[in-house]
């Protein structure tokens, strides 16, 4: 994987585009760098929301959803730097670990709704 961030559309959606401080509502799956799945909001049967570009979640995403609209799916290459770094995380994510996500866009919500 390359040090830079790597976004691919895999749907691209018509609805209410990501922005910074929304609540959004996503279905991912994460996988490690030699495909095995280290997280799924699917396998847990429910979505997940977080606040976007509050660093509230790593790096990765606050950057690599921005501007997606709801209705889409995107693919994140997310090189370690952007994700936890030298840290673990649970059992699976080791220190400088590459990670991927595909990511379904359910819901966004901004002060304005």
């Amino acid at each position: 994987m390359t040090n830079e961030l790597q976004i691919t559309d895999l749907v691209l959606g018509e609805g209410k585009a990501c922005v910074k401080g929304a609540l959004i509502t996503t279905q991912y799956t994460g996988w490690l760098a030699d495909g095995t799945v280290f997280d799924s909001s699917f396998e847990r049967g429910k979505p997940f929301q977080c606040v976007i570009g509050s660093g509230r979640v790593i790096k990765g995403w606050d950057q690599g959803l921005m501007g997606m609209k709801v209705g889409g799916k995107r693919k994140l290459q997310v090189p370690a730097h952007l994700a936890y770094g030298e840290r673990s995380m649970g059992a699976h994510i080791t220190p400088n670990a590459d990670l991927t996500f595909e990511i379904e866009l359910l819901e966004v919500l901004t002060r304005d709704d």
